[in-house]
């Protein structure tokens, strides 16, 4: 039984690190007004019938801080890669110069700064339920094994530990989401 709580507990806890994990990938692509190869993660390219990422058909190279370029390794690979940052809707509009993709990041508004200062905390308040589900998963299971006989006392101990484990992920959460508030309304 006391196993089974560890468990349990551990599995909650792994949870919550993955959950910081996907929070912080989610939001390094919120584009903060500088050019970042990160923004264009996930992006896939028609690889002759097959999407294949970016990153496994060019090079992105950052030239400036407000520029990206995209050297595919095969010339006919531009369009396809033009095609897809298109549709991945960045709100940038790529140019090609027949060698490269050119990516010039345009400087944020303060509208859309506050846009994507909401768009993190919005984020951040997913990642928080997503941290509640995993503490609710652990007590519910914690009380179900103190109705079964395991020690009381124990069972609060363990759901102590548990809480302790949602408020350092909550805080970590929040200097996250500070931090990326910060880097997205500096000029």
């Amino acid at each position: 039984m006391h196993e089974e709580v560890i468990e349990t507990i551990a599995k909650a806890q792994k949870g919550m690190h993955e959950t910081i994990e996907h929070l912080e990938n989610e939001l390094l692509k919120v584009r903060a007004g500088k050019a970042s190869a990160s923004m264009l993660n996930g992006l896939m390219v028609d690889y002759y019938g097959s999407p294949t990422p970016l990153n496994q058909v060019a090079n992105i190279i950052l030239s400036d801080s407000r520029t990206l370029s995209i050297q595919p390794w095969e010339k006919p690979m531009i369009g396809p890669i033009e095609k897809s940052i298109f549709e991945a809707n960045l709100g940038i509009t790529p140019q090609n110069n027949g060698e490269m993709v050119i990516l010039n990041i345009p400087p944020l508004t303060e509208e859309r700064r506050k846009d994507l200062v909401k768009k993190s905390k919005a984020l951040g308040e997913e990642a928080k339920v997503s941290i509640r589900n995993h503490r609710q998963k652990a007590m519910d299971f914690i009380k179900k094994a103190v109705k079964d006989g395991y020690p009381e006392d124990q069972g609060k101990r363990k759901e102590n530990e548990v809480q302790e484990s949602v408020e350092s992920f909550n805080a970590k959460i929040g200097k996250t989401i500070e931090a990326k508030e910060k880097d997205i309304m500096t000029i």
